[in-house]
């Protein structure tokens, strides 16, 4: 799994806020009881200080640190009776003093065996899905919104199949279906079909199924991604923030490229589109690719090398129907 340095950073952040808050609780917590329990907070910090102090001391003057262990251990068992007992006549449970970690498995680190743990992993989520909402309606595009209704139900002469059934067998449900499978085995899809027709919906809803469960998701216009690659090529920016861009794009799980066609086509441009195309497919990374171009104008604007892969490895996936903006205006007349 791939994660996106500066979304990552964002969630350590929010990970490390949410720690220092947890931590400022349980320490208000604490000096609540010690007000109320004077000699708690004594024993408390002899416990705290005991072992370092008699090591340390018997270290200090190079003698063996076996006896000094003994008598920190009588000492220690000592002061935790007397802990336990104070606590037992105030009421309080033995534990209340213990700051517990909100995640067993990793104790607040955020890692576990040298991998980014689940608690961690869902702060990233979170980070990622706002990044994501800057350009897509998240909450209001998923697969539970995408509404069959506004496609026809009616066969067409020379078809076999309705609008509707075409949009929901073939469409949806290999959408939904990608969404749901992503992880488990590397796969990217073309949607192609005229303006209006759900591939942006379809595209946010498979983003927040993914991005969901943490796996790092670039969505961006097509012209956008080649204006990065073009500044990175050019030095047109300075810092290393286009070249962060230009990696985030290559190396993402999900990488969802969208109106395909807009931009103007230069060698510049076919050559990019062909660096993302290949790479990522060598890479084995995901990518959605949305477009108003059917696969036959696609190769009269792009290189027959860029089109055969996409043609050859993409699972094809034609949108069909009405323009459903213009239906939804017509029917708020």
């Amino acid at each position: 799994m791939a994660y996106d340095g500066k979304i990552m950073r964002r969630a350590l952040l929010r990970f490390e806020e949410d720690k220092r808050r947890r931590e400022s609780r349980a320490q208000e917590r604490r000096e609540a009881i010690f007000s109320r329990q004077p000699r708690l907070k004594e024993v408390d910090a002899e416990l705290r200080s005991t072992m370092s102090r008699i090591i340390s001391s018997a270290l200090r003057y190079g003698t063996d640190p076996g006896p000094a262990v003994e008598i920190l251990r009588e000492e220690n068992l000592r002061l935790q009776e007397e802990k336990h007992r104070l606590l037992a006549q105030a009421g309080l449970p033995e534990d209340c003093l213990e700051e517990k970690p909100a995640c067993s498995l990793c104790g607040d680190t955020g890692y576990r065996g040298g991998q980014v743990c689940r608690c961690l992993r869902a702060y990233y989520a979170l980070e990622q899905q706002k990044e994501l909402s800057r350009m897509l309606d998240l909450n209001g595009q998923s697969f539970d919104t995408f509404s069959l209704d506004w496609y026809s139900d009616q066969l067409e002469p020379g078809q076999k199949k309705s609008a509707r059934a075409h949009m929901e067998e073939r469409v949806y449900n290999s959408c939904a279906e990608y969404a749901h499978q992503f992880g488990r085995k590397p796969g990217s899809l073309l949607l192609f079909g005229a303006p209006g027709l759900g591939k942006t919906h379809l595209s946010a809803a498979i983003a927040r199924e993914v991005s969901g469960r943490g796996f790092s998701v670039v969505y961006d216009t097509a012209a956008h991604v080649f204006e990065r690659f073009e500044n990175q090529k050019f030095g047109r920016e300075e810092g290393s923030e286009v070249s962060a861009d230009v990696s985030r794009i290559l190396n993402c799980d999900l990488l969802i490229l969208d109106d395909l066609g807009t931009e103007m086509t230069t060698p510049f441009v076919q050559s990019a589109l062909y660096r993302i195309v290949n790479t990522r497919l060598m890479e084995k990374r995901s990518t959605i690719i949305s477009t108003n171009l059917t696969p036959e104008k696609l190769a009269q604007r792009y290189t027959p090398q860029t089109v055969s892969r996409i043609e050859g490895e993409y699972e094809l996936l034609p949108f069909v129907g009405e323009d459903i903006r213009k239906l939804k205006k017509a029917q708020n007349r």
